[in-house]
């Protein structure tokens, strides 16, 4: 059985396609805004994919926009009841907009492409290592915060690892399995973890001796998605914030960077050894 799918990639399916609608009936923002009652803001929202909306608001749209193909109607209004589904993390509360994104994207995801050059990915990550993660990371976190992005954690693997998982492969900079986070038994124990993954998971390490590579620019996920879904989109992290990046020119340059990184990492089989090996370190010691 698949995976339901989750609300992000249906918002921004009928945002792209009721932004093209309404340019090709030359309808600007402030228009459709005064004709449904509400602000531009929303407007914008809609059309890139931030938030829901309701079959009212999109059959306004339509009929603003003249739209009288029948499929064409059909279709959008589909999309627009998935994007009003809730997401599993939705049991959780309150998340960050941007973070909710990314766990839509992820639970939509068929392959999920991942290099981290600074700590462990996070659907690789044991409770202990990510509890510590979060107690770290974080500036000045609350107990029940952490707690909360512990919990999260978990279920985000439980789901991505449930029902009709993705293919992923994630490349770690050797930086990580030295980094100790938590703690020896905590880094012991996650280093142990990485050497039995599930089948769908490919982990390759790319050793200190490779030098400088692309990875040097910081981490990036790349989700790949059915064909008729979406076009693959690269999510970065950092302070300045969350970036999903959609353009082709920067899909092209972040799937070369990660081919490069993956030409630089180790086998597959090499890097379990060399894992087992730093793991055994950290028991020892």
């Amino acid at each position: 059985m698949p995976r339901p799918i989750a609300p992000t990639i249906p918002r921004w399916q009928l945002g792209e396609q009721l932004s093209r609608l309404r340019d090709a009936a030359d309808v600007s923002q402030g228009q459709i805004a005064d004709r449904l009652g509400c602000s531009v803001s929303k407007i914008q929202k809609i059309e890139a994919g931030e938030v829901g909306t309701v079959r009212a608001e999109v059959e306004a749209m339509l009929a603003a926009y003249r739209v009288g193909d029948e499929r064409l109607r059909a279709e959008l209004m589909e999309l627009q009841r998935l994007g009003k589904q809730r997401g599993w993390w939705s049991g959780f509360g309150a998340i960050a907009p941007q973070f909710s994104t990314f766990l839509g994207l992820q639970s939509a995801a068929i392959a999920i492409r991942a290099f981290e050059p600074m700590v462990v990915y996070g659907l690789l990550q044991t409770e202990g290592y990510s509890r510590s993660i979060a107690e770290t990371c974080t500036v000045g976190p609350t107990e029940e915060e952490v707690e909360l992005q512990v919990r999260i954690r978990l279920e985000q693997q439980e789901q991505a690892f449930g029902k009709d998982p993705p293919q992923v492969r994630v490349l770690l900079d050797e930086a990580v399995l030295h980094r100790e986070v938590g703690g020896r038994a905590v880094m012991a124990d996650q280093l142990r973890h990485l050497t039995r993954l599930p089948k769908q998971v490919t982990l390759q390490v790319v050793p200190f001796r490779s030098g400088g590579y692309p990875g040097t620019l910081g981490a990036f996920t790349i989700f790949d998605f059915a064909e008729k879904m979406h076009a693959p989109v690269v999510y970065v992290e950092g302070q300045a914030g969350n970036l999903y990046l959609k353009k082709e020119v920067d899909l092209r340059r972040c799937s070369l960077a990660y081919s490069h990184i993956a030409a630089a990492a180790l086998s597959k089989q090499e890097s379990a050894t060399l894992i087992a090996a730093v793991a055994g370190q950290y028991a020892g010691a």
